[in-house]
């Protein structure tokens, strides 16, 4: 009795503190996407669904939700391409590994932020100089002020940084796989790439569903690499759900409304995240 009391007794400051700092919050913006609140008002009232009605209606918010959808899809697919390259590459006997698998985790460490302004003032200043000297025309000008092409500066930085975390799960992964297995496939005249694909992929899928299912629910999610390198622009070309729900609802006065769009956009992600993991895991079995 007295060991389970002080598990309790340990358990209670966290649940508190989640229950104040998250589980209220979220509840309260449940109940505020209900009314017409803009946010600074003492005076507002129910208006039912709705906010939750203009939503689908609104140009923008399809618009932020199509941008958002377009990116997450080709950073997940790009990062884990990546990562699994990376961490085959590591894991397999070349000098100085562990400097190397350093060397790819440093960008999970550096702040997103930092990153993102880092990589503003390439983009705007280093490169464009560097394509003018080197008379190579798409690089002298910068691509973050074009509407077609400010996205793929996003997405550049958010896989490249996204890959740090990536790589350590997927050399995790790796490190479960028996060498016996590499061994007596040696014997029976597989090649390199029939050993990956009948040995190493099987084997590492549960790491492999864990990172796509977290790649796109982080990338459904990007703010902090557009507040850093296009501030959504130009223009509105740029702006994620994350984004429109920041600026509308804190500098817009469209708390309520854009809360309405915070419940929706929660559920859209859980719903992915729900199906991705069902969908791979299903294929886990099948291999």
């Amino acid at each position: 009795m007295s060991k389970n009391l002080a598990y309790y007794l340990m358990a209670i400051p966290a649940v508190v503190l989640f229950a104040a700092f998250h589980t209220y919050p979220a509840l309260q913006g449940i109940y505020y996407s209900f009314t017409n609140w803009d946010g600074l008002s003492l005076v507002y009232n129910f208006v039912g669904f709705k906010n939750y009605i203009n939503l689908f209606k609104d140009v923008n918010v399809l618009n932020s939700y199509l941008f958002t959808f377009k990116f997450a899809i080709i950073a997940t697919i790009l990062v884990n391409i990546f990562s699994l390259a990376i961490a085959v590459g590591l894991n397999s006997k070349i000098k100085g590994k562990n400097f190397f698998r350093a060397v790819y985790f440093l960008p999970n460490v550096l702040g997103v932020l930092v990153v993102g302004f880092i990589f503003n003032y390439l983009f705007a200043n280093v490169i464009p100089d560097l394509g003018e000297k080197m008379n190579i025309g798409f690089l002298s000008s910068n691509i973050l002020g074009s509407e077609s092409l400010a996205w793929i500066g996003i997405l550049i930085v958010a896989v490249w940084q996204a890959c740090a975390f990536n790589v350590i799960l997927y050399l995790s992964g790796l490190q479960t796989v028996p060498i016996e297995l590499y061994e007596a496939s040696s014997l029976d005249g597989a090649n390199k790439w029939q050993s990956f694909w009948k040995i190493t992929f099987p084997v590492i899928a549960p790491f492999f569903t864990i990172n796509m299912v977290l790649s796109m629910k982080n990338f459904l999610m990007v703010f902090d690499q557009i507040i850093a390198l296009t501030n959504g622009g130009p223009g509105r070309a740029t702006e994620s759900i994350s984004l429109l729900i920041y600026t509308g609802g804190f500098m817009g006065g469209e708390f309520a409304y854009q809360s309405a769009n915070a419940v929706i956009y929660f559920i859209v992600i859980m719903l992915i995240s729900v199906f991705q993991i069902k969908v791979l895991q299903k294929r886990e079995m099948n291999m």
